[in-house]
């Protein structure tokens, strides 16, 4: 007779399951390969990100039916809280895979991911580029619902605005009103937010030099320097030195 788990049940076997496959995997020469890069820190099992993605999808077909978007849901939260790199790979690969159901109430769930349980850029992009993005890409959310983001005690969650923002530059935007958007974060003080404005201003100013440029003009004597260090990357020398703070 097959004893049939609960949902509760099911999220801690499968939690075991994760963190099993983890352990078994684990391997110090991929967690010295990719510790360099991680400034905040690196707490990672080193795990082959290949096997990771492979394992995720075994699991995902053999219990989405059973579990769904929110039964997957509670096992991500689960798996963020851990700081673990890998586990957090899991979480976003799970949701990844939830994209045609994505909903506000998962957005709300997520967004909670960014209260501490994100510790890293690598987790925070990733959640930026497979889950936030095509929210806001498909209008599941708009652009006002980060607008607290942007004052956030976290700074990963700070970070992601912008970060996000980025798939906006993919179809017809108003570069004034993106800009304006950011101004609000122009004068924080953490290194990994200048990184992501940095990225996005450098992106828009592609497709919108003349308001991105002017927009730079106007805070290249009191923002950071290195959202300009970000921001001027692809300019020539003779354009970069407009950019330079002022004697």
């Amino acid at each position: 007779m097959t004893v049939e788990l609960s949902s509760e049940d099911l999220i801690k076997s499968l939690l075991e399951r994760i963190r099993a496959f983890c352990r078994a995997n684990a391997d110090e020469k991929v967690v010295t390969k990719y510790a360099k890069y991680f400034k905040e820190g690196y707490d990672a099992y080193g795990v082959d990100p290949n096997a990771i993605t492979e394992e995720a999808k075994r699991i995902y077909s053999e219990y989405s039916d059973a579990l769904g978007l929110d039964g997957f849901l509670d096992l991500c939260d689960l798996l963020m809280e851990s700081g673990k790199y890998e586990e957090s790979g899991f979480a976003i690969r799970f949701m990844n895979r939830f994209a045609k159901e994505f909903s506000r109430s998962a957005f709300a769930r997520i967004g909670n991911w960014f209260e501490g349980k994100v510790t890293n850029w690598a987790a925070s992009d990733s959640i930026c580029g497979d889950i936030l993005a095509p929210m806001l890409a498909k209008s599941i959310v708009t652009l006002e619902d980060f607008a607290p983001w942007r004052e956030s005690a976290d700074r990963w969650k700070r970070r992601a605005v912008p970060v996000t923002m980025l798939v906006l530059l993919k179809g017809p935007f108003d570069p004034n009103g993106l800009l304006d958007f950011i101004r609000p974060m122009m004068m924080d003080e953490e290194r990994v937010v200048h990184q992501g404005l940095g990225w996005f201003l450098r992106e828009i100013w592609r497709k919108s030099p003349v308001e991105t440029e002017a927009f730079l003009l106007e805070w290249k004597d009191s923002a950071a320097r290195l959202i300009f260090q970000y921001a001027t990357e692809k300019m020539t020398p003779e354009q970069k030195v407009r950019f330079k703070k002022s004697k």
